[in-house]
């Protein structure tokens, strides 16, 4: 009997063994969640972008977008001087047209500041809105974005959702409005990314939004609004472009970031470099390196203007799912803590180092500092550099940073851009504000392929205050 028994045991440990393991026909199919080991770096990335539409003339069809969406009252939101340029013309003529009701903001800040976000948000929030559209460069965008978002968060404080530490970081989870973008800059690449900027007047930095939900739906790239662009608009906007590519592609690898989110909900819009990244970020990279210099010198070029909208729009999606680094960690208090500057060109009255202007001053001693790690992601930009007039041919890989800095250095020589940070009215006594205004952007300055201590953010202003 007992060897009866154990013959039974026998053969059932044998089924168990050989049956189907899937869960309809498992008996050892459990439904409770898998204990995944806790991982100290990210092991995914995620890639997201707005809808982008790319042609000479595509504005006109604005009107024929909303309609299909339903939406029947829209905000459009622009800026004093392109109120009265062709680019907003065309956009509320097409609207007309298709019978969309619309309310005009035209009070956007060029470099916004939180008091000309809540501005525009109160705006938004005092008008019962179903769509915006967002005619202008970076700035306008962002605005809108930021209107767009706390209208729908009528509760939220401001704070809730600007980046950590300065604000509390918290995830977006209400939904937004469709947000039509058209950008008349070929810079910023806001109409691709989930990320408005703007200066944090109390403690003179720039800060930011960061996350999917606000991408815009729609960005209408029409590259005949680039004619309008003066030269040293065109010529910060494209460094803006520069160093987007540059820093996204030369940013830590996604799985080298910290810390693993717990939650998908939680994983940043700035990822870390990326394979898919790679390619919008060097693609954008040889158009720039192409057409830059062109673009700048002649205003009615239109290829060169025209390519130069498309590099945004790559760039744009390349560093909106890899993030960017220490140019631009440095480059907000460059801009926040601005004393008399104005920048030429820029018909504003306030004081200003354009986005742009004070990403690139920066940018040699950068690149120098962050060659020791990751020098091949600096070397794999050779067709830039050949492009650009530097010889690789005999390079060593530890040369890579030091190459890309001088190249900029000499490119930035060439298109006459301003002999550093003494040339925008900054000194060395003014350095230790300026690394402080850099310590809280953490968000981007931990994906720089080189962490940074306080003496070695001052020597990167220090080195940075002349150029040649």
């Amino acid at each position: 009997m007992a060897a009866g028994r154990d013959r039974v045991v026998q053969l059932l440990r044998q089924l168990q063994h050989v049956q189907c393991r899937c869960p309809a026909h498992s008996h050892s199919y459990s439904q409770a969640p898998e204990q995944v080991p806790v991982k100290s770096t990210d092991y995914a990335f995620q890639m997201t972008c707005s809808n982008v539409r790319y042609g000479p003339g595509v504005t006109k069809e604005v009107g024929m977008d909303l309609q299909n969406m339903g939406i029947r009252k829209v905000c459009v939101m622009t800026d004093k001087k392109l109120a009265k340029l062709p680019p907003l013309q065309v956009v509320l003529n097409s609207l007309v047209k298709n019978g969309v009701q619309y309310q005009l903001y035209d009070n956007v800040r060029v470099e916004p500041t939180d008091k000309s976000f809540k501005d525009a948000i109160t705006f938004a929030r005092t008008h019962d809105f179903d769509g915006y559209v967002a005619v202008g460069g970076g700035s306008v965008i962002d605005t809108c974005k930021a209107a767009n978002l706390y209208a729908c968060s009528p509760d939220a404080d401001f704070l809730d959702y600007v980046n950590a530490p300065i604000g509390k970081g918290k995830p977006v989870t209400v939904t937004v409005k469709p947000l039509i973008a058209v950008p008349t800059t070929a810079g910023t690449g806001s109409e691709t990314t989930g990320v408005a900027i703007f200066d944090y007047e109390k403690i003179k930095t720039k800060t930011g939004i960061a996350s999917r939900a606000i991408r815009p739906h729609l960005g209408i790239v029409d590259p005949l609004h680039t004619l309008h662009m003066p030269t040293r608009l065109a010529a910060n906007s494209g460094f803006d472009v520069l160093c987007h590519a540059l820093e996204s592609y030369t940013a830590i690898p996604f799985n080298k970031r910290s810390p693993c989110p717990t939650n998908p909900i939680n994983r940043p819009a700035y990822q870390g470099s990326n394979p898919i990244s790679d390619i919008w970020a060097k693609y954008a990279l040889q158009i720039a390196a192409k057409y830059l210099s062109r673009a700048i010198r002649n205003a009615d070029d239109l290829e060169a203007r025209s390519s130069m909208h498309l590099a945004s729009v790559c760039a744009g999606i390349g560093f909106g799912n890899a993030g960017v680094h220490l140019c631009h960690g440095m480059s907000y208090p460059i801009s926040g803590l601005v004393k008399t500057y104005r920048a030429k060109d820029y018909d504003v009255a306030h004081s200003l180092v354009p986005q742009g202007s004070s990403l690139i001053v920066a940018s040699p001693a950068v690149f120098l500092f962050t060659r020791q790690t990751f020098p091949n992601s600096h070397i794999a930009i050779g067709p830039v550099y050949l492009i650009l007039g530097a010889d690789i041919r005999n390079a060593k890989l530890q040369d890579a940073g030091l190459i890309l800095a001088e190249t900029l250095r000499k490119f930035l020589f060439d298109v006459d851009v301003d002999d550093g940070l003494s040339a925008v009215g900054y000194t060395k006594g003014d350095i230790p504000a300026l690394v402080k205004g850099t310590l809280p952007q953490e968000r981007v300055t931990k994906l720089a392929p080189r962490p940074q201590s306080e003496e070695e953010l001052s020597a990167l202003f220090e080195a940075s205050m002349k150029l040649y």
